[in-house]
């Protein structure tokens, strides 16, 4: 397709720069190909990285990963620098270049958004996330998986602006508390999922609160939590009749008494009941597992 694209510019074809270029070229023929093959043509001419320059300012959705994890940050500013429409930024694993100085000036010009991805961007501070909160009131989707500069006070301000927000992952984000977890259930009430793993300072309040606050609720991972235990799990089933998974491995104060009401519901869980568990085990031991008639 790129090839077909730089042919077209020959004196003895039609010419594709002659097509409209925003009614037809940018959200018809542009949309289709890799990022990474369209800022390649922007080489062809002047006429060409014109046209680029258009689509990158219309561009919708960015997701780094069509380029590349290490992308510089130079390039990175100047690729959404006139962009002010998008919806979905896609920014995970970036870490190594992304730092404030380079995210916030995009959030600052894209109130659109409604989905934000920036699992592991280990580099960018409380600032990022309050600037999201002042400037994304339709976000619907946040991925702060691994960024363990949130804190209590900066997700407190994504809770009092985003309200509508539907997803939510915090995994290993271990300065959040169970008071911080209970402000944003309290304010986000619409949320489907939700994940709080590996997070040492969640508890039972937590949870409880996520159960009552969010009847919507579809998916809550608490992998790894380890003060997570049977009470607040029978609250969860109490509350939420909407629930399709429960992620509660290496939660070794839950167990199947609590988890039994979930799965006999059809809620998927990652933990195997207890009888699997031990033919599992002695499948392990003896190299296969026997028909057993248990007799009670």
């Amino acid at each position: 397709a790129l090839w077909c694209l730089m042919m077209s510019v020959t004196p003895t074809r039609g010419c594709l720069l002659d097509l409209p270029w925003e009614d037809i070229l940018v959200p018809h023929i542009l949309c289709h190909l890799p990022l990474q093959q369209l800022l390649s043509l922007q080489r062809v001419s002047k006429s060409f990285q014109s046209l680029i320059q258009l689509y990158l300012a219309n561009m919708r959705c960015f997701d780094s990963s069509q380029i590349g994890p290490a992308i510089p940050r130079a390039a990175f500013v100047n690729l959404l620098k006139d962009n002010e429409v998008l919806q979905q930024l896609a920014l995970q694993n970036c870490s190594d270049w992304l730092t404030d100085r380079e995210l916030l000036p995009v959030i600052g010009q894209n109130h659109h958004l409604h989905q934000i991805q920036l699992k592991g961007c280990a580099q960018l501070s409380r600032h990022a996330l309050v600037a999201i909160s002042l400037s994304c009131p339709n976000l619907r989707q946040l991925s702060l998986a691994h960024c363990e500069w949130v804190d209590s006070l900066s997700l407190r301000s994504l809770a009092d602006h985003c309200k509508a927000l539907e997803s939510v992952d915090l995994t290993a984000c271990r300065q959040l508390k169970d008071e911080a977890i209970c402000y944003l259930v309290q304010k986000c009430s619409r949320l489907k999922s939700l994940s709080l793993a590996v997070n040492a300072n969640v508890g039972d309040v937590a949870v409880e609160e996520t159960a009552k606050c969010c009847p919507e609720l579809e998916h809550l991972d608490l992998t790894g939590c380890l003060r997570v235990k049977n009470d607040s799990i029978r609250v969860l089933a109490e509350y939420c009749p909407k629930l399709r998974s429960l992620k509660v491995k290496h939660c070794h104060n839950v167990a199947e008494s609590s988890l039994s009401v979930l799965r006999s519901r059809g809620v998927e869980l990652d933990v195997e009941p207890p009888l699997q568990r031990a033919l599992v085990l002695l499948q392990d031991v003896v190299g296969f597992a026997p028909f057993i008639n248990l007799q009670i």
